[in-house]
């Protein structure tokens, strides 16, 4: 443990595998801001920590059970000239679960009536909610540990590294969460998203990767657009009300 925390490549390692741990994480907070949004505050905050730390938890168990996780990656099945191993089927299943997901909310926001924006309450709801976070929570976390895996050799490195990041993700969903309650443009943006996110799954568990780095900086080039859109909007309602 020593000779890590005396080594520059370790540390080295350490923050290039926590600045793409962080960035992975961005796929969760996208989606735990749109899922909780649908259930009254108290109980999204408290979903958003149950999301979070649930997030945490299966990446440890996962790191902790490397061996087993690597298994996963091996060629279970052959179809038409494609093997396809667990790790290939979780992410094609995870994948078609977010672009389900997401449809059904865009669907819903735009054939809303009046009676339809209300939050759902209740404790059926926060199960339904705390169950779809678990789903995605399994996907991300597999897909994050194998990426951890590719890039470090040291457990204890990846250990702090998916700590550092699940922190970060911690301090950042709340404020994220009530920046997209408080804009409905910015949901159906997010909601895009994980469209986007859940093609570029379902197209990794058929082998066909689409590099992470057009993903994000699509996200990245929209995000920017439409807080400016929010910030003219914002300004354009300053201008309108009457001085004193």
């Amino acid at each position: 443990m020593m000779h890590l925390l005396t080594s520059p490549e370790a540390w080295a390692a350490l923050l290039t595998l926590t600045s793409l741990e962080i960035v992975l994480g961005i796929d969760n907070v996208i989606f735990l801001s749109v899922i909780v949004s649908r259930i009254p505050e108290p109980q999204a905050h408290r979903a958003r920590q149950i999301g979070l730390a649930l997030a945490l938890v299966f990446r440890i168990i996962l790191l902790s059970v490397l061996v087993w996780l690597i298994g996963l990656t091996a060629p279970v099945f052959s179809f038409r000239g494609y093997d396809f191993s667990w790790r290939d089927l979780i992410l094609i299943g995870g994948g078609l679960f977010l672009i389900a997901k997401a449809t059904h909310e865009i669907h819903a926001e735009v054939e809303a009536d009046d009676g339809e924006g209300k939050k759902e309450s209740g404790g059926n709801a926060f199960f339904w909610v705390i169950v779809q976070i678990i789903v995605i929570d399994i996907v991300f976390s597999l897909d994050s540990i194998i990426t951890a895996i590719g890039m470090a050799q040291d457990l204890e490195i990846m250990i702090a590294a998916v700590v550092i990041a699940c922190l970060i993700m911690y301090i950042s969903s709340g404020p994220v969460a009530r920046f997209v309650a408080e804009h409905p443009t910015t949901k159906m943006l997010a909601l895009a998203f994980l469209v986007l996110i859940g093609v570029a799954l379902v197209a990794d568990g058929f082998q066909f990767h689409i590099p992470r780095g057009y993903i994000y900086f699509a996200i990245v080039f929209s995000a920017a657009v439409e807080f400016f859109n929010v910030l003219a909007k914002s300004n354009r309602k300053k201008a309108s009300k009457p001085s004193v």
